[in-house]
Order: C-alpha cells, then structure tokens, then sequence
C-alpha cells in the first residue's frame, strides 16, 4: 500500500517513475517535500507542496495567480532567450489538469518543477548579494511591467494598505484587549504624528501618480534562487502573495530588512541604525534591474516607501502586541514590541537621511 505522501505525487506523476520522497526546505507556513523521479531514463526532480489553507484561504484564487504570472514570466524569458525552465517557477498540472489537488482528508497540495543547480540564502552574506538581489527584484518588475495587474486576485486584502493597518492600530489601542496600552504610550503618539504621512501612496494613487503593478510581497533574500556555479541570480521564488499593489512597496520591504544594522528584534536600539550605504546599493540594482520601467510617480515616492513599510510594518508589531500576540510567532514575552520599536527607530533614522535617500534614487534613476 502507497504511503501517503507518494499517493499524493501520484496524482501528478506515474507512481513507478518516483524513486524518492524526502523533506525539504525550512519554511514555516508550507510543507514541501523534494520528489526524485526517472522519466523514460532521465532523472527529474519536482517540489511537492502542500498548501496552508489557514493561511492562504483561497487556493484557487491563489493558484490562478501563480499559474498566470509564472506563464506568463515563461513566455517573456523565452523571447528574450533566456531558459524559461530555470529562471522562472514552472507549475506541473495533476493528472486531471488541475494546477493543484485536494486529497481524501482534505489537503491542497501542488506540484512544481524543481530547479537543480540552484541554491538560496537566508541572510546577506556581502554587500554584492544585497545589490543581487535588489536587481533580481528590479528585473522581476521589468519582466512584469506589461501584465495587467487588475487580472489578479487580492489574495490578502489590504495586505499593504497603510492607512488600513494605522486603522487597525488606533482599534487596538481602543479595545485595550490585554490591557497594555499604558505602557506604550509614546509609541501610539509615533504612530499618531504620522498618521497624515501613512496616506500620501494612497493619496498619490488617486491623483494618478502610482500604477497598480504585480507585486511580490515578501521581497527577502531567501526568496530568491542563486546559481551554484556563477553566483548570479536566476529565479525569484515563492509566489503565493502575488497580487496587485505598488511596486515601490516591494522595493521599500527590501530596504526594511535589509539595510539595517540590527536583527528585526533587536532590543537594543543604539544597535539599530539605518545603512544609507546599503540603500544606495539596493537602489542602484533595483533600478538597474527594472531597465527604465518604473515610472516617475514610483522613483517619485520611491525612498519614501522605505520609510512607509518600515512604518507599517511596526504598526504591525504594536497592533499584534497590544492584541496579545495573535498573529506573529513570538518566543520570548515583549518580542513584538521590541520588534516595533526596532522598526519605529529604523523610521526616525530614515526620516532624517530622508533627503539623502532622494538624492540617491534621483541619481542612479537619472542614469537608468
């Protein structure tokens, strides 16, 4: 009798090709297992992925997306000779022609075709890697640039919208649901000065200035694929928060994480300093990378997106802290509060070299 897992990679490939079924990766919301198989003599290997449907409550919508966008990434590496097999993700179809399968107990799971030779990174290694990956992710928008983002499904509502989260934020305070608030008094008052600044993109959009672009929506390190032998970037991966958004959002999460001194709990402030350094290295790839495809709205508000997502993304902390730790995993108590403060200094820090950080995108955008 087939063991589980193989009765699964049966739905999508001959159960007599498989020769192994093994655990892979360390992500915390899929489970993803490397399956090992010989077709008519030639060995492939294929990722098996399971699907959090607690997360990602809507697998049709999110597997239309990942299916449209990585044919569509499929068809433009192909015209401009690239290897469309290796630089972008390539979706296996189950037997029946589904891009993914639910099993007897209920469990969604998909098939992709497992990109050999690569590797990935869970922490910047130099300062050449960051300018990489920056460039990885400027190409991915240029690549994109022509697809019509409102085809796409909104697979997390609001899932960047500032004024959204900030809403959320003065709840939280409201409801005092663990009664909290006391003590983080002069971190609402930083969210409270900012409240005007969390709706210029949304203001900007209105005016016309920000397009609606597909956006990847956890532009990390780890998200990207390497070549072993050249070092170079081949693939952007992990997909399932493609939707429609600004691109400058993607551009502004890069520099949150990444251009930093200090881990994102780091509890100690005089530890955590903004690297103007690193932002002008992410800068210049990114826009290298996007090929004159951004638009002057977004290399407008560009250096402001830093500032946005790392402002938002402390609101998120704050609000989860307050809320009692619901929704991000915390191992030690205050986690999410250290978090927040780490990214509030991050903004005041940001703030200040604010006219630097223009000054910067204003230069590599004029050479782009």
């Amino acid at each position: 009798m087939m063991d589980k897992n193989l009765r699964t990679a049966s739905l999508f490939l001959n159960p007599d090709s498989i020769v192994s079924i093994t655990p892979y990766g360390n992500g915390h919301i899929n489970t993803t297992f490397l399956v090992k198989a010989k077709e008519e003599g030639e060995e492939k290997d294929y990722i098996l992925q399971e699907i959090n449907v607690n997360v990602f409550k809507n697998p049709d919508a999110l597997m239309s997306n990942y299916c449209a966008v990585t044919e569509y990434l499929s068809k433009e590496i192909e015209k401009r000779g690239g290897d469309p097999l290796r630089e972008t993700l390539r979706v296996i179809y189950s037997k029946d022609g589904k891009s993914y399968v639910v099993t007897e107990n209920g469990e969604h799971w998909r098939m992709l075709l497992f990109i050999k030779d690569s590797i990935c990174y869970d922490r910047v290694e130099s300062p050449e890697q960051f300018y990489e990956c920056a460039v990885a992710f400027g190409n991915f928008q240029y690549m994109l640039k022509s697809f019509p983002a409102d085809t796409l499904y909104e697979i997390i509502p609001n899932f960047h919208n500032t004024p959204v989260r900030y809403e959320n934020l003065m709840k939280a305070v409201k409801d005092d649901v663990c009664g909290r608030v006391a003590e983080v008094s002069s971190e609402i008052s930083f969210a409270k000065e900012r409240e005007a600044f969390a709706n210029i993109f949304e203001n900007a959009r209105a005016e016309g200035k920000l397009p609606l672009k597909v956006t990847h929506n956890d532009t990390k390190l780890n998200n990207i694929l390497f070549d072993k032998a050249t070092g170079k970037t081949l693939c952007v991966i992990d997909l399932d928060t493609i939707m429609p958004g600004y691109a400058i959002n993607d551009f502004g999460d890069s520099i949150r994480f990444g251009a930093t001194t200090a881990a994102e709990d780091e509890a100690d402030l005089t530890k955590v300093n903004f690297d103007i350094s690193l932002f002008e290295l992410y800068t210049k790839g990114f826009i290298e990378g996007a090929k004159g495809g951004l638009a002057e709205g977004e290399l407008e508000y560009l250096a402001e997106a830093a500032i946005m997502m790392t402002f938002e993304c402390g609101m998120r902390f704050l609000t989860d802290y307050l809320e009692g730790d619901t929704y991000f995993r915390i191992h030690r108590p205050k986690q999410n509060l250290d978090r927040a403060r780490n990214q509030f200094k991050l903004v005041s820090d940001m703030e200040k070299a604010l006219p630097e950080m223009k000054r910067i995108v204003k230069k590599y955008s004029e050479n782009a």
